[in-house]
């Protein structure tokens, strides 16, 4: 299929009638929940290689170590075949589709990483569970930093930076207001917890240029990118804010398109309540900013969380594409949720929605989409589709074949540590001890012009260099930088 013709609707599954969702659609969001072990992950493998086929890449978030086979054509089974019976499929396609293997730790994929300017302080600030005041001073070493042209890149830098902060709090304080040595010690020890949790990794350069993000094949089929999170989902805070992140940078960085005829890329959230879990209100407010203007970018964000009660109310009335598997009602709890999920979809009548979610059956989905008009279909009970692809990983010297093979492989490999902040303030304090140690020379000529200490003219020429670096490459970033800060004002890059 040419990506340049009009795509045909995505099929998900089929009760009544096809249920179908549409490209031009795809971007008003949705939701995809249900107990575990109800057929979740499937629904997100059909929809990602529905995208895929019609040339949409899709960024998505492997948390169980299982969706590597989207990679591999599937093969008939006897769950499949019965499947493909009951849906009266004539012909059912095994395909495989390109996948691009990310990890921040660069055991499972490519390396994905970040700088810490990139990231920003208002983001840093929640991945280190700072308080008001913590996160105040952290915005404080960021704007120091920017002033005095150093780079924040990674891990050792932001540690230096903090040095340099309180071994100068005197004079800092002076311009800035009181610098709080507590608050300096809180955040070092944070970064160690950091650091323990793999931050070491994420914080680096080659930093993800998120156009590499929106790849296709020579087939014009778009790239699912696989973030192998099974390992990264053990520091809940580090994955839900990285995928914060990349949202924030999908936002600032693509251009308006308004509803295009298909997405640019589509971006599924799984273990979606933990954006949620214990998040200040401002930064929910801006998360809600985030999805609601996103579309415009031609992005469409799909939350996957085993109820929609795990979604806040004003981030789930955007999402209008819905897959609903069964629900549990156990207890009070469940029995509120089940109610909750019953009450956001469009009903005939005719079918008792909040019974339906109890009774479903493994594959067997809820599901209302929007129609051509932008309207919530009314909800269907429907078998969902099997994938084309294999359900399950694949073996892991077949997956690292493919990652070394992907061409980008050889530009994130290696980490690259390059002149920034702590190498920048190592070199002064250096030169600073050597000249406070390094006797004057006599003066022969008292009208003869004064010779810098040696080592200075050195670290100002680095400095200055970082500094025209900073401007270059980042255009002068300011406190906000980017992160959700581009819906409030913003930053140039």
């Amino acid at each position: 299929m040419s990506v340049t013709q009009t795509p045909s609707p995505l099929l998900i599954g089929k009760g009544q009638s096809e249920v179908v969702l549409y490209p031009k659609l795809a971007n008003r969001h949705g939701l995809i929940s249900g107990a575990t072990g109800t057929g979740k992950t499937i629904s997100l493998q059909v929809l990602a290689e529905g995208f895929s086929a019609m040339g949409v890449p899709v960024f998505l978030a492997d948390v169980k170590g299982d969706l590597s086979g989207i990679s591999q054509p599937g093969a008939p089974n006897p769950k499949i075949l019965q499947r493909i019976e009951q849906l009266g499929i004539s012909e059912h396609r095994y395909s495989g589709f390109p996948v691009a293997f990310w990890d921040v730790f660069g055991e499972q994929g490519m390396p994905l990483r970040t700088t810490i300017s990139d990231m920003g302080p208002l983001l840093l600030s929640r991945l280190l569970d700072l308080n008001d005041v913590q996160s105040g001073l952290l915005s404080l070493v960021f704007k120091v930093a920017d002033e005095q042209g150093l780079l924040l890149l990674d891990l050792k830098d932001l540690r230096a930076m903090l040095r340099h902060v309180a071994d100068n709090a005197k004079t800092i304080s002076a311009e800035y207001g009181n610098v709080s040595t507590t608050s300096v010690a809180a955040i070092q020890r944070q970064l160690l917890t950091l650091e323990e949790q793999g931050g070491e990794h994420f914080f680096g350069e080659p930093a993800l240029r998120i156009t590499d993000l929106l790849r296709q094949d020579s087939q014009g089929r778009g790239m699912i990118n696989l973030l192998m999170a099974d390992k990264l989902i053990g520091s809940p805070m580090v994955y839900s804010t990285l995928l914060l992140w990349l949202l924030a940078e999908l936002f600032e960085q693509l251009p308006e398109v308004g509803d295009p005829e298909r997405p640019k890329l589509v971006f599924f959230f799984d273990e979606a309540h933990l954006l949620f879990n214990d998040t200040p209100k401002a930064l929910q407010d801006k998360i809600e900013q985030v999805v609601r203007l996103i579309r415009s970018k031609g992005v469409g964000v799909y939350f996957v969380t085993q109820t929609p009660m795990d979604i806040p109310d004003s981030v789930l009335g955007q999402l209008g594409n819905r897959v609903q598997h069964a629900l549990r009602a156990f207890t009070p709890r469940d029995q509120k949720a089940v109610r909750a999920a019953a009450e956001t979809f469009r009903s005939d009548g005719q079918l008792d929605v909040a019974a339906v979610i109890t009774e479903l059956g493994v594959g067997e989905a809820l599901v209302s989409c929007l129609d051509p008009k932008g309207s919530p279909q009314v909800v269907q009970r429907a078998l969902i589709y099997p994938p084309q692809s294999q359900i399950g990983p694949i073996p892991l010297m077949s997956r690292d074949r493919l990652i070394s093979a992907d061409p980008l492989y050889t530009q994130y490999k290696t980490e690259i540590d390059r002149e920034s902040a702590y190498e920048l303030l190592k070199a002064k304090t250096a030169a600073m001890t050597e000249a406070a140690t390094t006797p004057e020379p006599a003066v022969s000529n008292p009208r003869s012009t004064p010779q810098p200490a040696r080592g200075r003219e050195g670290v100002v020429e680095a400095m200055t260099k970082s500094a025209m670096r900073s401007i270059g490459s980042q255009l002068g970033r300011q406190i906000m930088r980017g992160i959700l800060g581009a819906i409030t004002g913003g930053r140039g890059r």
